[in-house]
């Protein structure tokens, strides 16, 4: 959860929400460099929140939405109530 707290993190998830993009389309979003870009692809990718899949000379990124479903199934849980409620 710790990984989703910074807004800039959060961002990226809404931009993959409409489809895999490269690390360059991703850094075009926004005022930060590459590497800061970078840095935080890594630790959404380590968290496991995005996946990642090399095509040529070009890397991926995308969401791992099973992560997300997982994530949803334990607040349900830990609030009491079933998932099918």
């Amino acid at each position: 959860m710790k990984v989703l707290a910074d807004p800039v993190r959060r961002q990226i998830i809404e931009k993959l929400k409409s489809g895999p993009k490269t690390a360059g389309e991703i850094a075009d979003s926004f005022e930060l460099t590459n590497a800061t870009v970078s840095y935080h692809l890594k630790l959404l990718k380590k968290a496991g929140f995005i996946a990642e899949m090399k095509d040529k000379n070009f890397i991926y990124y995308s969401l791992n939405s099973t992560v997300f479903e997982d994530i949803l199934t334990w607040i349900y849980q830990v609030g009491g109530k079933k998932h099918d409620e």
